[in-house]
């Protein structure tokens, strides 16, 4: 028997945990999604299927840090920021599979100091 990658058990992950969390309007889900150089989020309403605010590290004004800690939390106070111009300032945080450390927790923990509620 083969192992399985990391990308698949990654995807194994999401499932599950997408079988639980569903974006609605009044509460969207923040999507996050860290590739090895770059990560990325947005915050979607799943009902009807919108992308409501969305930040990366391959933007043009955000790209100085790239897709370290540090560029971590400017993506995350950028999406939050986002967000509330859009009127959301409730959300359900989806981490995509991907262990709630490092990157992944400085982007929700900027996002939570930029005043969205998790």
């Amino acid at each position: 028997m083969g192992r399985d990658s990391r990308a698949e058990i990654r995807t194994r992950i999401h499932t599950r945990i997408r079988k639980r969390v569903t974006g609605t309007p009044e509460r969207p889900r923040l999507a996050v999604f860290r590739s090895v150089n770059h990560i990325y989020a947005q915050v979607i309403d799943d009902s009807q299927g919108h992308t409501l605010a969305a930040a990366a590290s391959t933007e043009k004004d955000l790209k100085q840090h790239g897709g370290n800690v540090q560029g971590a939390k400017a993506i995350g106070k950028a999406v939050a920021q986002r967000a509330k111009d859009k009127g959301v300032t409730k959300v359900v945080f989806d981490r995509g599979g991907f262990l709630y450390h490092g990157r992944v927790k400085a982007l929700a923990d900027a996002a939570r100091e930029a005043g969205l509620e998790f």
